[in-house]
């Protein structure tokens, strides 16, 4: 299984819906990512596939300065989820993949 390509996210956060277009890419045997939001684009800290179940973390400053923690589970070109962010509720994550790169 791959996550390769370009992802459409929505994050249900308790301050609304972020909507963030994560991109995967395989290099050499690793997995590595970016995401993007409205205002900046961050690294993926430490992005692993295991079987259908996908994780990574990554570090914001906006609309807050966050480091968040993400677990999903992908089946084909959707993932479901979940993302933390140290001792608030858990925010719902729901993703299409939009450009495959297989």
């Amino acid at each position: 299984m791959s996550v390769d390509g370009t992802w459409n996210v929505v994050i249900a956060t308790p301050i609304g819906k972020q909507r963030v277009e994560l991109t995967f890419v395989t290099q050499d045997g690793e997995l590595r990512g970016t995401a993007r939001g409205d205002a900046e684009e961050v690294p993926l800290t430490d992005p692993a596939l295991d079987g259908n179940r996908l994780t990574w973390s990554q570090s914001i400053t906006t609309p807050l300065r966050l480091h968040l923690k993400f677990d999903v589970v992908v089946e084909g070109d959707e993932m479901t989820g979940k993302s933390t962010a140290g001792r608030l509720p858990s925010s719902k994550v729901s993703g299409r993949r939009s450009v495959p790169d297989r």
